[in-house]
């Protein structure tokens, strides 16, 4: 008993010689005192005041504070003697682990950036992004760089749990960096189809970090989890909010990620009290059972429009989030309450300590509260630029004509948003995603809003495919929600009610699950082409039975982009159009020597039953026809006053 006693007497202790440390350092944080007070200063911080408390746990393996820092310091001394300092960019090539975490704390410890290269994407592109950043030093595991067709000068291997295979100092190296130089560099996909790499300083991430505690009253008591792809800047928030708080930082160690009810059930059973899920797996998330006893107070989702708000029940508060990787992490952030009946997307919040959010129109000047326009951001989150791309650098970080200090800057970020009358910022999409149908500008976003209303529906994305040159069809791709089953009719029928004719998709795809890119986005190049088996009809397929079935089927499957088209399918609602059926009647006239009507389109839609007008017009020019006519046509000989009649 006096032992126990004791024990809880020295922790809290140490929790108020913690939260003592945390006030010095933000008093240092105020007086602009920033060369002690940077993530690696504020991790040795929580090592000191509470050395044996869990830092990180990946399955049965976990380091402790001291064990944590003292790892990345021997680590940090290593890489000072290879030249590491401020601005130099160290990669770091190692699978998620507690060898991962202490790399990166030493590349900071050293003064370092670091570069995370995660090993499951190509190597090609890796070696892009290593030779781009200028890397001469690349920290790894045993036998990983062999997998490497080409690798830095200096490569340092740790084992699995941080460890150099030698004796170095564990005792903290003099800090290096300052607030502006740079902490992490991030690659995102290029419009030109080259990774560009995000300087981030070690300003803009404090900022962030600083943050985070606060919104979030982070304590020593919270567990995080790391579930993100280690490319994604989303790992950057699982790390060093938490780190710096003396919280634990929990590892997934197999939990499939497309599995939401393997993630809830991982969460549940490590105690997590605060996650981030990217946007297409949250929302999943939230429609299971959770135990109201269940840990988890914060759920923080982003990297993809938001589309449903939480249900009542849930027993942990959502929160969405916003932001490119060139702002560090985030700009803006809210709760989501619960709403049964809403009548917009969530928002994506408001902006975040220190940053500032503008949304533009065209000639730079704000927008009315209520109308959207680009969104751009500035602030102490912005990046430091592009990696070796000057031009680049220019054209998306522009001078802050709202700013009086110098050489303030603005990203553009290509995305489209509106500032909303309680000081909420609303999502519609990318300035880029804007696509042109039939002369008419469409935002998908809209459409996705629309069709998520659906109660049949759990997820979608719409896009748009090119059938032939010029010709462009809307294709709304789903995920059913649990044991729904929605037709055709149900979903046309119920976007047409909302939106205009034109923006009705032509084509509803069902898919199980929306592809995901590494970033957690819907990831819309791996969306499949719609196909006899996965595009959504009314009815089961009905083969032609005639010879003008059989020729109009065909038609119409090379006219809509299908592999088939039964007897019984409906012309609109495989996605033709008016357009489409002034097409489809200059082919019928060449095919079978008739003229149709746009109307009889309209009241005859289904093979079956144009197949039948058809006829009908044959026929009655048949009966047209002399008697000598009709003996040239029946011995094989096409009559000079008439059209040639169908085999």
């Amino acid at each position: 008993m006096c032992n126990t006693t004791a024990g809880s007497l020295r922790e809290q202790a140490s929790l108020r010689q913690a939260d003592q440390q945390r006030l010095e350092i933000g008093h240092c944080i105020e007086q602009g005192d920033l060369l002690h007070a940077l993530v690696p200063q504020l991790v040795a911080a929580q090592a000191a005041a509470v050395p044996g408390a869990l830092a990180v746990m990946q399955g049965k393996l976990s380091l402790t504070y001291r064990e944590l820092d003292q790892r990345a310091n021997r680590l940090a001394h290593f890489l000072q003697s290879l030249g590491v300092g401020p601005d130099v960019v160290v990669g770091l090539y190692l699978d998620r682990s507690l060898a991962l975490i202490a790399g990166a704390l030493a590349i900071l410890k050293a003064g370092g950036a670091y570069l995370p290269l995660d090993p499951s994407h190509p190597k090609e592109r890796l070696i892009v992004m290593l030779k781009d950043a200028k890397t001469s030093i690349l920290v790894t595991g045993h036998g990983m760089v062999e997998a490497l067709p080409e690798h830095p000068e200096h490569v340092v291997a740790l084992d699995s749990e941080g460890r150099l295979p030698f004796t170095q100092s564990s005792e903290a190296p003099i800090p290096r960096a300052r607030r502006e130089n740079l902490a992490y560099v991030i690659y995102t996909s290029g419009s030109t189809g080259q990774p560009k790499g995000v300087e981030i300083s070690h300003g803009a991430l404090l900022n962030l970090v600083c943050w985070h505690q606060r919104a979030f009253r982070i304590t020593p008591d919270d567990r995080a989890s790391q579930l993100s792809a280690l490319g994604f800047d989303a790992a950057v928030w699982e790390l060093w909010p938490y780190l710096t708080a003396g919280a634990s930082v929990h590892l997934s160690d197999g939990v499939a990620m497309n599995d939401p009810e393997a993630v809830r059930d991982w969460l549940i059973f490590q105690k997590i009290s605060i996650c981030f899920l990217a946007t297409p797996l949250a929302e999943r998330v939230m429609t299971l059972e959770w135990p109201k006893k269940a840990r988890l107070r914060v759920l923080l989702t982003g990297a993809d429009t938001l589309h449903h708000y939480p249900p009542r029940k849930l027993p942990f508060q959502l929160v969405n989030n916003y932001g490119p990787t060139e702002c560090t992490v985030l700009a803006t952030s809210g709760t989501v309450p619960p709403n049964e009946h809403p009548h917009r997307l969530p928002s994506i919040g408001s902006p975040i300590d220190n940053v500032q959010v503008y949304i533009l129109n065209e000639g730079m000047r704000q927008a009315p509260i209520g109308e959207f326009g680009e969104i751009y951001i500035g602030g102490a989150g912005l990046a430091c630029g592009y990696r070796n791309q000057p031009d680049l650098t220019a054209e998306r970080f522009v001078p802050d004509p709202f700013s009086s200090e110098p050489g303030a800057h603005l990203f553009r970020t290509g995305d489209l948003g509106c500032y909303l009358t309680d000081g909420q910022i609303a999502f519609l999409g990318r300035v880029d995603e804007q696509v042109k149908i039939r002369g008419f500008r469409i935002e998908p976003a809209e459409i996705v809003k629309v069709l998520d209303e659906h109660p049949a529906v759990q997820a979608s994305t719409v896009v748009a495919r090119e059938v032939e040159p010029g010709d462009k069809r809307l294709v709304a791709y789903f995920v059913p929600a649990a044991k729904a089953q929605p037709t055709h009719t149900e979903l046309r029928n119920f976007i047409a009610a909302r939106v205009p004719e034109y923006m009705v998709p032509a084509t509803f795809v069902k898919l199980e699950a929306l592809p995901l890119n590494p970033s957690g986005k819907v990831d819309r190049t791996g969306l499949p082409a719609p196909n006899a088996e996965n595009t959504l009809r009314d009815s089961s397929f009905v083969a032609p039975r005639t010879p003008i079935e059989e020729r109009l089927a065909a038609m119409l499957a090379l006219l809509l982009d299908l592999d088939r088209v039964g007897v019984e399918d409906n012309f609109f609602l495989l996605g033709g159009h008016s357009l489409l059926g002034t097409q489809l009647i200059a082919r019928v006239r060449d095919a079978f020597g008739v003229e149709l009507s746009l109307r009889t389109l309209f009241d005859a839609p289904t093979v079956s039953k144009l197949s039948a007008q058809i006829e009908a017009l044959l026929l009655a020019k048949l009966e047209a026809m002399s008697e000598e006519e009709a003996q040239l046509l029946a011995n094989g000989t096409e009559p000079a006053t008439a059209e040639r009649l169908p085999e």
